[in-house]
C-alpha cells in the first residue's frame, strides 16, 4: 500500500467534537474474562488494502473476526507512520459496530487517547514508557468509557502492570518489536505470557491477555496454551486473494486450533 505525504498527514490528523463511545457491561466466561468468547481474534488493519478499507473490515468481520485492531504509529515512538483517529471515525461512520482495539505506539499518549475516545474506540492500550504518568493515562481511557490496557515490548518487564493492576482491562504483549507488520514471532514471549497470565489470575481481575505479532494458524494454539485469550493477526489473515471466503478459511482454521487447547 502506498501513501503520499499529504495522505499520511491526513490519516494521522487529530479528531475533535466526536461522540464518545460507551461500552456495554462486562460479562465473564469460564476463563473469567470480559466478552462472551473464551478467545477473541483481532485482525490488524495495518495489513489491509487501504484503498478499500471499509470493504476489507466488513469482509473480515463477516468472516468471523471479533475485533478490529488499530496499530497507531507516530514516526517518533516507532519508526513508522500509520493511521489516526479520522480513520477510526470513518469506519464508525461506515457502519462498523464491532469493537475497535486501538494500540497506541505514540509518545506522548494523552492527546491521542482523547482523540480516539471521541472517534469511537472501544479499547485503548499504550506503552508505559510512552507516558510520564501511567496511572493518569489509564484513568483517562477508563473515564472516556473505553477499556484500558498496557503494552509490553519483547524486552520490557511487566513491572509497570503490578502497580496499576486494578485499572487494567487488557495486558498486550508484543511478540515482535513494534513498528512494522509482517515480522516473525519471538518465541521467548511465550514465557512472558505465562508470567502475565499468573499475574492476572493471582490479582483476580477481569482482564484479557492479548498478543500482537507473528500470530498465525501454525502457532495460535501454542499461544493460547501460554494463557493468551485475545490474538492480533495481520498478514496471516488480511492477504491475497482478499475475499471474505479466504479470510473465513483462515479464521476458521485458527478457531479449529483454539478448540484443541488444553485447559
Amino acid at each position: 500500500m502506498k501513501f503520499t505525504t499529504f495522505s499520511l498527514a491526513a490519516l494521522f490528523g487529530s479528531a475533535s467534537a466526536f461522540t464518545v463511545s460507551q461500552n456495554s457491561p462486562r460479562t465473564s466466561t469460564s476463563l473469567n474474562v470480559w466478552g462472551d468468547k473464551d478467545y477473541l481474534i483481532a485482525p490488524s488493519i495495518l495489513s489491509a488494502d487501504f484503498a478499500r478499507l471499509g470493504e476489507e473490515v466488513d469482509n473480515v468481520l463477516a468472516a468471523g473476526a471479533d475485533v478490529v485492531h488499530f496499530d497507531v504509529m507516530d514516526n517518533h515512538y516507532v519508526p513508522n507512520l500509520t493511521i489516526g483517529p479520522m480513520v477510526c471515525k470513518a469506519l464508525r461512520d461506515h457502519g462498523v459496530t464491532a469493537p475497535i482495539d486501538v494500540h497506541l505506539m505514540v509518545s506522548p499518549v494523552d492527546a491521542a487517547i482523547t482523540d480516539f475516545i471521541a472517534a469511537g474506540a472501544s479499547y485503548i492500550t499504550f506503552h508505559p514508557e510512552a507516558t510520564n504518568h501511567v496511572d493518569r493515562s489509564l484513568q483517562l481511557i477508563r473515564n472516556g468509557g473505553c477499556k484500558a490496557g498496557l503494552v509490553f515490548n519483547p524486552a520490557t518487564s511487566l513491572d509497570a502492570a503490578k502497580y496499576v493492576i486494578d485499572k487494567l482491562d487488557i495486558i498486550l504483549l508484543m511478540s515482535v518489536n513494534p513498528g512494522f507488520g509482517g515480522q516473525a514471532f519471538i518465541p521467548a514471549v511465550l514465557d512472558k505470557a505465562r508470567e502475565a497470565r499468573k499475574l492476572i489470575d493471582e490479582a483476580g481481575i477481569d482482564c484479557r491477555l492479548e498478543i500482537d505479532g507473528g500470530v498465525k494458524v501454525e502457532n495460535i494454539r501454542e499461544v493460547a496454551e501460554a494463557g493468551v485469550d485475545m490474538m492480533v493477526a495481520g498478514s496471516a489473515i488480511l492477504k491475497e486473494p482478499r475475499t471474505m471466503e479466504a479470510y473465513k478459511k483462515t479464521i476458521d482454521a485458527m478457531r479449529a486450533e483454539l478448540a484443541k487447547v488444553k485447559k
